[in-house]
């Protein structure tokens, strides 16, 4: 007979920094009963033509998703939530979490009309059973309202899902991390503790929110035009630091941006806005004097969409900005976006806009914890089992070695479809799952590997080739090929040279036996053959061939 186990399997999100997706496992192989830890979603980029998110692909789970008693979620960030809207429907299992995430994935299911789910909005250290977990939120620190920590309960024994977190002895807005209910934990002794692993390549601590808040007190005060600050929307206690400080310059403040508009919304619909903070509209602010108003801006990242590129374009309809304004990344360069983030402060400072930056000012701090804050967890947690995640490949295999320095008995890490085997006597990898990815294209989640996405890539590296040719009923071309192209450098720039390749496919599809001009399947090979031949001499390079073939009198 099988015996029970406790098992982790993350299908996003180790590996590689974002679109997280974790699943807890317990029962014998033949019957396990499973609880998901977070959805999220990462962004496209340049690999990934036409698509704006990409979330795991949750197939593994779907063929059991009667076994799943429930999505909890750890934090609002969309590396978190983001596919909570595409993807709960399928699941088909309640979504938990508490109230500043919930709000902010209601309004994502709100947005993809989204009514098959059930969404319960819990307690900060809420506790409940979901099958044979006992479940257990416990409040940690970070850089959004309401991190929670999970703790899973099993009768083989004990986990800490950390979720994102730092330490934060003084946050600027909510409670300090929990740390006597983590100690009780090690005193109980812990079995495996799942954990962040973002900034284990950093020394030092990240930093505290309310130091960041006084630096940029003190730096808003100094500016003398209008004042734009960019940050992330979701840091609310980032939020209200800069409003306050735009208050203390005897500043009115606008919100520019959507997705800053709904976190601060949802904030304010839960409860933690300060009593009395406002905002004047965007219509209205232009006519405040420059001195005494701050933008607040999505677009720290360069997105070309937001508030503060369009800015930099001049084509925001509610504010243009000049010499003698000030525009301050409250934010840092996440790894992927450098060239949208310099491109958009070079259109700024083009305008005659002062930039600064955390390279010149104290005005961001990590919500991630650096290795003297994984220092202190390990030593309140004292796991028997050390396995991180949230990484690339360098930071989960330096968390791995640095956990057992810090006292862990033994450390795993895993990467996206790694079955793991916790209890009894693990960590063992004992099965390798499908993990793939799926790209929202429009309204479309497409596979991994989908046609689509093949030939667009294709399409953005070398451009497409269509070629036309009608046959009569006794396979002779009944007129000459066309040949055209999009995003194709033709030989010389020479007017002619399509028409030149299409003598040349004329040639190597009446070379072809009769029968074979009859096969289209043949036919169309023969095309990429010739065009293969003709791009290799004159281009270097092989774009995608479309072949239209018509049979007339057929």
């Amino acid at each position: 007979m099988s015996r029970k186990e406790l098992v982790f399997l993350p299908l996003g999100g180790s590996g590689e920094i974002g679109m997280n997706m974790n699943l807890y496992g317990f029962g014998t192989p033949a019957n396990r009963q499973w609880v998901m830890i977070d959805c999220g979603v990462m962004f496209g980029d340049l690999s990934t033509p036409g698509v704006d998110l990409i979330c795991p692909d949750p197939t593994y789970i779907l063929e059991e998703k009667e076994a799943l008693h429930g999505l909890l979620l750890t934090h609002g960030h969309e590396d978190h939530i983001g596919a909570v809207a595409l993807l709960a429907p399928k699941l088909g299992c309640p979504i938990y979490a508490t109230p500043f995430t919930a709000a902010l994935v209601a309004r994502k299911l709100e947005e993809y009309e989204e009514t098959n789910y059930e969404l319960n909005v819990i307690d900060m250290n809420a506790r409940f059973k979901l099958g044979p977990f006992d479940i257990e939120y416990v409040t940690l620190t970070h850089s959004i309202p309401e991190p929670s920590g999970v703790i899973l309960r099993t009768d083989l024994g004990t986990v800490l899902h950390t979720g994102d977190w730092k330490i934060d002895a003084s946050p600027a807005l909510g409670p300090v991390t929990d740390s006597g209910t983590i100690k009780k934990l090690g005193d109980d002794g812990l079995l495996a503790m799942v954990c962040d692993s973002t900034n284990v390549l950093s020394s030092g601590e990240s930093g505290s929110e309310s130091a960041v808040k006084k630096s940029l007190t003190k730096l808003i005060a100094e500016q003398l035009g209008r004042v734009a600050v960019t940050t992330f929307a979701s840091n609310v206690s980032r939020v209200v630091s800069i409003c306050e400080a735009a208050a203390a310059a005897d500043r009115s403040v606008c919100l520019l941006g959507r997705s800053m508009l709904r976190i601060v919304d949802a904030a304010r619909e839960t409860g933690l806005l300060p009593e009395g903070l406002s905002f004047v509209e965007p219509k209205d602010a232009g006519h405040l004097p420059r001195e005494h108003v701050l933008y607040l801006c999505t677009g720290s990242q360069g997105e070309p969409r937001a508030a503060l590129s369009r800015i930099a374009r001049n084509d925001h309809r509610d504010l243009t900005l000049s010499e003698g304004d000030t525009v301050i990344f409250s934010s840092k360069i996440i790894p992927g976006n450098d060239r949208e983030i310099y491109n958009l402060q070079n259109d700024l400072v083009e305008l005659g806009v002062k930039i600064i930056t955390e390279k010149d000012e104290f005005v961001h701090v990590s919500g991630h914890p650096c290795r003297e804050e994984l220092r202190s967890m390990y030593e309140w947690a004292r796991p028997e089992i050390a396995i991180p995640v949230h990484g690339e490949a360098r930071h989960l295999e330096e968390h791995a070695e640095f956990a057992l320095e810090l006292g862990a008995e033994k450390s795993f890490a895993p990467r996206n479809g790694d079955l793991i085997r916790i209890a009894p006597n693990g960590p063992e990898r004992i099965d390798e799952v499908p993990a793939g990815r799926m790209y929202l294209d429009g309204d479309v989640l497409l596979p991994d590997g989908a046609a689509a996405m093949r030939e667009r890539r294709k399409l953005s590296y070398a451009g497409a080739l269509f070629v036309s040719l009608a046959f009569d009923k006794k396979g002779e071309l009944a007129d000459v090929v066309a040949a055209d192209g999009a995003g194709i450098v033709w030989a010389d720039d020479a007017p002619d040279a399509a028409a030149e390749l299409a003598d040349e496919i004329d040639e190597a599809v009446n070379d072809l036996p009769r029968t074979k001009r009859k096969d289209d399947e043949a036919v169309a090979l023969a095309v990429k053959r010739a065009a293969r031949v003709y791009f290799d001499e004159v281009w270097g390079k092989r774009p995608l061939i479309v072949t239209h073939i018509l049979r007339l009198g057929s």
